[in-house]
């Protein structure tokens, strides 16, 4: 399968300033003419099968590095992992797959069920021998990003399982789940000042809107498939914990984002505004949908007015924020593909075309309009690379995390939801 970016010249000089009527349907227009492909060439050479305790698995290497795209192990941790193969899994999901997609799915999602511990949670890494790592602080069973992504994995897998499979499928999910609503207690209300910002403690590692985006987005199905009222109530909770980390307005800084963490804010893995989108929707929850257009129509913008960021951490300053440790670099897929699903999402929901060139004004960060001039979603070769380290640099290696985030990117972009 080849997905389609469709980005033109005039979406590329539209970076800097938004253009209102007749200019955002000709923008639009124009970014039509011009297609660029990600294709899944090297989403293919990162898939492998072996045995994992005597069953037939998928996997996917984490680390590819140029120039010739060999794999690596990372001595701490291992050579494929949980949250890279669940997000496979979420991407494959996406394709309407063919028998040979499908097969991987089935694959894919045999790993997640062994990597699950005795707990409920699930373990990330795989060392290259064949063992599951058990202790390192990234791979250990808890309510952690790993454990999040297992259960957005599992879910938008269901619909294309062998029987077998999906029946362990539902029950690992079921199983987790159970944990969450133990550990996510709707009735916590906590709150915790940091800079001189106020800030929840009842999201995943307390105050963890990041980690939360993606909890809502394994959940969301997940009530889909069960209609279990206490899942509808910790989506909502966990809901009303990423509004209240969200800052600024419309002209105060930082103008909508929602924090990542605490006082910080990371583009990495910053998904609440399309978490909350996909929420709003489904729930009506109409104060979700606004503070996730809230950041949609005011951030975004702004960063890409001023070079997009890596990261800032935010103070209290007399009636409004001022920025710290503010980095530009590293940039990453995973910074921006995020931005790509809530603009599109946000188009999907309200028809508007400003979102949809929004979106694709986001994506040209792929296709060479961004610090280091540099396509970072190769149409050839179907590699995402790894990152912009600095000015006119980049990390030319290409692991599964910045492949598959482009592709989800290329996806997005084509008009096809994420499951």
């Amino acid at each position: 399968m080849k997905t389609t970016l469709r980005i033109g010249a005039a979406a590329l000089l539209a970076l800097a300033i938004p253009l209102p009527g007749r200019a955002v349907a000709q923008s639009i227009a124009a970014a039509s003419q011009l297609p660029i492909r990600g294709n899944f060439v090297h989403f293919d050479h990162l898939y492998a099968e072996r045995d994992l305790n005597g069953e037939r698995v998928g996997i996917l290497h984490i680390y590819s590095e140029a120039p010739d795209y060999r794999f690596a192990i990372e001595p701490r941790e291992g050579y494929t992992c949980v949250d890279d193969v669940a997000r496979g899994i979420v991407l494959l999901a996406a394709t309407n797959p063919d028998a040979k997609r499908r097969h991987r799915i089935e694959m894919l999602t045999r790993f997640v069920l062994r990597m699950q511990a005795e707990n409920g949670y699930f373990h990330n890494f795989l060392w290259g021998d064949g063992r599951i790592n058990r202790d390192y602080r990234t791979s250990l069973a808890e309510l952690n990003w790993w454990s999040l992504r297992a259960l957005w994995g599992l879910e938008a897998a269901l619909p294309h399982l062998a029987p077998d499979t999906a029946v362990r499928a539902r029950t690992a999910a079921d199983r987790l789940v159970a944990n969450l609503k133990r550990d996510l207690p709707v009735s916590a209300s906590g709150t915790t000042t940091v800079a001189g910002l106020t800030v929840p403690t009842w999201l995943p590692l307390e105050s963890g809107a990041d980690a939360g985006s993606v909890a809502l987005l394994g959940l969301l199905p997940h009530w889909q498939r069960t209609q279990d009222p206490a899942t509808r109530a910790l989506i909502g909770r966990i809901g009303d914990g990423l509004v209240a980390m969200q800052a600024g307005d419309a002209r105060r800084f930082p103008h909508g984002a929602f924090l990542s963490w605490q006082n910080r804010w990371h583009a990495w893995g910053n998904a609440q505004a399309y978490a909350l989108l996909r929420a709003g929707k489904l729930l009506g929850r109409a104060d979700f949908t606004a503070s996730a257009l809230r950041e949609v129509d005011h951030f975004y913008p702004w960063l890409l007015k001023t070079g997009m960021r890596s990261t800032f951490a935010l103070q209290k300053d007399g009636q409004g924020f001022k920025a710290v440790e503010a980095e530009r670099f590293p940039q990453i897929a995973y910074g921006i593909t995020p931005m790509i699903l809530a603009a599109t999402e946000a188009h999907r929901q309200t028809g508007e075309g400003r979102y949809r060139l929004l979106a694709q004004r986001l994506g040209t960060w792929f296709t060479g309009t961004n610090p280091a001039r540099r396509v970072m979603l190769d149409p050839a070769t179907g590699r995402g690379y790894d990152g912009i380290i600095a000015l006119g640099k980049i990390n030319s290696n290409s692991g599964a995390e910045s492949t598959i985030e482009g592709l989800f990117a290329a996806t997005a972009l084509a008009g096809t939801p994420l499951p």
